[in-house]
């Protein structure tokens, strides 16, 4: 294999750095691709032009436009996306100045975020990485369905006197989400608190939640569009109400987004970081296969959730069974990781020695603020910078490939480019194996597999009986498939007062029975 010559992709402002130095490309592999990758960057700019990208939903895919209004295909649209960012400028001004507040008195100084999937990890990411002692308002977000740690959340947020409450849906109808609202909603009424006064939504137009907004009289509310996807939804009112309310540089973080996209729309696929980023992610993967994992390892504690965040944005998008044909392909990237040096006591240990299943995207911020000085001449940033050296020699003496990304600092405007990036790469890649990065059926089977175990359950609940019965026996009754009825029964009896489990915890011996 002759390698290809290790290729520096960098953008000077925000300063973005991809260093290829060990990834050890191989130069025919990345010839034969460039030509789909070419293409690739052809049908990207027919999204960005408004084309319809979403074909199993008839929609544009137009998230590019949210950092760039004047690309929009449209002067309405152009015109919706700048007032929209005004609006939510403005809204959490008046919030700061205290225009918007309490009726009891003083200011919002709690934000607390329900939302499920893009509606929550987005600005989840901007407040690990950008928040500071000095913000004007602390941050909790309700992100899953679980009562104990929505419980949990509650406590820690305790009284809801000054807490702003966004509900992030754009249907209205997501369950995760009406479900947090619904807790937080009891405990305001718990409190002696209005609802409605200090609650905003963020939706689609006409939706069930908006006409809630509306009926109710609630503090405000800002649009979802539906050619905004949730897990590129950042760049929408979805990450910039909480961003701005949090009091961090929303025009920073967009304009980093935009200077990442113009960047990457070069036609030189080499110099080009998406498309060597694409490139680099298929070459590795076999040819386009999937066969191997991405690690992300960020040497920086303010990305901590950024390979969460990622595995929304390039799983959920590349993850898929057929392509645009309707040929069985299953295609996917996996995507796991902490961050540096942490993992270097968990995991390293078999990536540099064990299966050969992955390759690894190292991230590092060159600014970490030195620290503090734990040998003569060497600082705490010292060591994470020698950890980050050491792990990626380690790892290539293993023929273990790498790629880095260096930032120069992890501020609202590199944190833009560095999404920015990963965006352009997934839809690029997307195109190279022919599937639609922008659907999730997945998402959907399991809703709709959702739905149907709880309409069981109810069913379930309805045929225990004093009595009792087992679950095989409830099954049979119910002709239904006997481990749904075993694991609803079971779960039943551990959430409901009035249902007992006797006997052994086995489906053809315990038995389910009602009391009270």
């Amino acid at each position: 294999m002759t390698p290809l010559k290790p290729t520096v992709c960098v953008l000077d402002d925000p300063f973005v750095e991809l260093d290829f130095g060990d990834a050890r490309i191989d130069a025919a592999a990345f010839t034969d691709l460039a030509p789909a990758l070419e293409r690739a960057l052809d049908a990207m700019d027919a999204l960005e032009g408004g084309g319809i990208a979403n074909a199993s939903e008839e929609r544009m895919v137009g998230h590019y436009w949210l950092r760039a209004p004047g690309l929009a295909p449209s002067d309405e649209l152009s015109v919706a996306i700048r007032e929209t960012l005004d609006s939510v400028e403005g809204f959490a001004r008046e919030v700061h100045e205290g225009r918007v507040a309490p009726k009891s008195g003083g200011r919002f100084d709690k934000l607390v975020l329900c939302g499920i999937g893009g509606s929550a990890l987005g600005p989840m990411l901007l407040a690990d990485c950008l928040g500071r002692a000095d913000q004007p308002m602390r941050f909790w977000a309700l992100d899953n369905t679980d009562p104990a740690g929505l419980s949990r959340a509650l406590e820690d947020i305790g009284d809801l006197t000054t807490a702003l409450i966004l509900v992030i849906s754009k249907s209205g109808g997501t369950p995760e989400t009406r479900n947090g609202m619904a807790t937080i909603r009891d405990a305001c009424v718990a409190q002696g608190l209005e609802f409605a006064e200090r609650a905003v939504a963020i939706t689609g137009d006409g939706s069930a939640l908006a006409q809630r907004a509306e009926s109710e009289g609630w503090v405000a509310t800002f649009p979802m569009w539906d050619w905004v996807g949730g897990r590129t939804s950042l760049w929408s009112a979805v990450g910039l109400v909480p961003a701005a309310l949090l009091g961090y540089d929303t025009r920073a973080l967009l304009a980093g987004a935009a200077a990442m996209d113009e960047r990457t729309r070069s036609r030189n696929v080499e110099r080009n970081p998406a498309t060597a980023m694409a490139g680099f992610w298929h070459i590795e993967g076999g040819g386009g296969l999937g066969a191997r994992d991405m690690v992300v390892l960020p040497y920086a504690d303010r990305l901590l959730m950024f390979s969460r965040y990622l595995q929304q944005l390039v799983m959920e998008s590349l993850g898929k069974n057929c392509d645009r044909s309707g040929a069985p392909v299953s295609q996917g990237l996996s995507v796991y990781g902490n961050k540096g040096s942490t993992d270097q006591h968990a995991y390293v240990q078999q990536l540099r020695d064990g299966l050969h299943n992955f390759f690894v995207v190292f991230v590092r911020v060159l600014e970490n603020g030195g620290g503090v000085e734990v040998e003569p001449g060497i600082t705490s940033g010292d060591y994470l910078n020698g950890f980050y050296l050491g792990t990626r020699k380690a790892l290539a003496e293993g023929g273990r490939h790498s790629a880095t990304l260096n930032l120069q600092s992890c501020d609202a405007r590199s944190l833009g480019a560095l999404i920015a990036l990963f965006e352009r790469a997934v839809g690029i890649y997307a195109e190279i194996v022919d599937i639609n990065a922008y659907d999730q059926p997945g998402v959907e089977a399991g809703k709709r597999a959702a739905a149907d175990a709880l309409a069981l359950q109810v069913r379930v609940a309805a045929a225990i009986v004093e009595d009792g019965k087992t679950a095989t026996q409830i099954a049979d009754e119910l002709d239904s498939e006997r481990m749904w009825v075993w694991e609803l029964a079971r779960h039943l009896a551990s959430t409901r007062a009035d249902i007992r489990m006797l006997g052994k915890p086995l489906p053809d011996e315990a038995r389910f029975v009602r009391v009270g």
